[in-house]
């Protein structure tokens, strides 16, 4: 397991000792799959019973319509968990796909491992748990900014909206977004060639400035 270095920096694992992460991934009955970008992740059965860490790489959570189009609802970055949504649920048939926006590894762990203790009786279970807990609160707070981006009436305030949230992360109104013009427009559910006209007027009237995915906001 030459990843443990790694992960043990991992919200997911905190307050975890790096000597009792690999007998901790062997008791919840882990391992590790690599995926090309495109590749769709699968949790290799119909029923999600398993809750993905990613290691490297980044994955997009994707909905799709009866029509074949596709939202992109979140992106997943390295550390950060998914499939969590549906492993601890009533319900565990997973409405949304999972995609590798790039190359990318991920560490599945067994959740019903995870929740029940097992006869060593491991003291990790607790704190892994309670991690999983603040990491879903995160999560929630995510899926809120993303709901406040996507209920803007129109494509430039969506547009503004989104920067406004990057740029407050980034503490500055100079930043880069995680997201090409194909994703952005995903993400905003919007046309591409709609959001570059409406990323491109902006510009001209001196609303932002942009290089890519390097923005600044005046």
């Amino acid at each position: 397991m030459n990843y443990i270095e790694k992960i043990h920096e991992y919200p997911v694992f905190s307050g975890i000792r790096k000597e009792e992460l690999e007998p901790m991934l062997k008791c919840l009955g882990s391992h590790v799959r690599k995926y090309e970008k495109g590749e769709f992740i699968s949790f290799e059965q119909e029923e999600v019973k398993n809750v993905g860490v990613l290691i490297s790489g980044a994955v997009h959570m994707v909905k799709e319509d009866v029509w074949g189009n596709h939202t992109i609802v979140t992106r997943v970055e390295e550390g950060q968990m998914f499939g969590e949504t549906f492993a601890c649920g009533t319900d565990n048939q997973s409405v949304v796909s999972y995609m590798a926006a790039e190359k990318c590894e991920v560490l599945f762990m067994g959740f019903s491992h995870i929740l029940h203790t097992c006869p060593s009786a491991c003291r990790f279970h607790q704190r892994l748990i309670e991690n999983m807990v603040l990491m879903l609160a995160n999560k929630n707070k995510a899926l809120m900014d993303k709901i406040e981006v996507v209920s803007k009436k129109s494509l430039r305030e969506k547009i503004l909206s989104y920067l406004s949230q990057e740029a407050q992360k980034a503490g500055s109104r100079y930043f880069e977004i995680p997201l090409g013009r194909v994703e952005l427009a995903h993400y905003l559910a919007a046309d591409r060639s709609a959001l570059t006209r409406e990323l491109s007027a902006m510009k001209k009237e001196g609303i932002l400035d942009f290089d890519r995915n390097l923005f600044r906001l005046y």
